[in-house]
């Protein structure tokens, strides 16, 4: 039985799904064109790429750069003053692999990922047995300074509430140059389709095993289908801060943007005890 609730969330979600099937479609067009436009001026038009159709959280299908789509910003409508401090100096990494690299995390041992950001720090217990190549990837890409200095370029706040992180780029369309295979989709926490607030997972293309390296922070329960690898659980200091980003909202006041908070990783370190 379908408790009132559950439908209410049910159609909620589904009202916006349908609307970002919409903002995709016209996006789409607009790429298209702006594609034609490019090749008579002669020159690249670099975009911020379109809405995530399904979830909010696919990206695009090009697995070979593992780069995922998000929503363009747009002009802000009443923002909330910035309750995060200033980034550290210092810049993104470029650097890409055309490989995963090879698993050397063990397995049985416990791992926990540390984001020093500049709204605080946020850590999350990573699931190395369930998720071990998930896991892996970050243990490789902290330890190459992949996500020092990098901006969480996404906040939804309507449908699903997630915190979308982990591309150096800050536009949502870059990642390491490989992809992860999916892992750990029977997880015991996700039920009836339910993220619960404190997850951690993987952001991918709507294809299996498509995940790079960008991820999502889920700061309330959120009906998304098992497609996402859930590979760590945030601490209770963490929610607090990623309460505190929620709460600042996004920056087109349509429920899906870049934050208004400037959530930047100073630095990620993954560390086993």
């Amino acid at each position: 039985m379908v408790s009132q609730e559950q439908r209410r969330r049910q159609l909620a979600r589904e009202k916006f799904l349908r609307q970002q099937q919409r903002r995709t479609e016209a996006r789409r067009k607009s790429r298209v064109r702006n594609s034609v436009i490019a090749s008579v001026l002669g020159v690249v038009l670099v975009g911020s790429g379109a809405l995530y159709a399904t979830g909010a959280l696919e990206q695009d299908d090009d697995k070979t750069n593992a780069n995922a789509e998000v929503t363009p910003s747009a002009a802000p409508t009443s923002k909330a003053p910035d309750p995060c401090d200033k980034p550290a100096e210092g810049k993104v990494k470029t650097e890409t692999w055309k490989k995963e690299p090879a698993v050397a995390i063990d397995k049985s041992a416990k791992y926990t990922l540390k984001l020093d950001t500049t709204c605080g720090e946020i850590d999350v217990a990573l699931k190395a047995s369930a998720a071990p190549h998930t896991v892996n990837s970050f243990d490789f890409l902290a330890k190459k300074g992949y996500f020092d200095h990098s901006k969480c370029h996404r906040l939804t706040t309507n449908g699903i509430y997630v915190l979308q992180c982990g591309d150096p780029t800050g536009t949502g369309t870059g990642g390491p140059g490989y992809t992860i295979p999916d892992e750990n989709l029977k997880d015991e926490s996700l039920k009836d389709n339910i993220y619960p607030a404190g997850t951690v997972a993987m952001a991918n293309t709507g294809q299996a095993d498509s995940g790079g390296s960008q991820f999502f922070l889920v700061y309330q329960d959120s009906q998304l289908p098992p497609s996402y690898t859930p590979f760590g659980t945030v601490s209770d200091a963490g929610m607090k801060v990623l309460k505190k980003i929620a709460d600042a909202g996004e920056n087109t006041g349509a429920g899906d943007g870049a934050p208004n908070a400037t959530v930047v990783i100073d630095k990620a370190t993954v560390t086993k005890s």
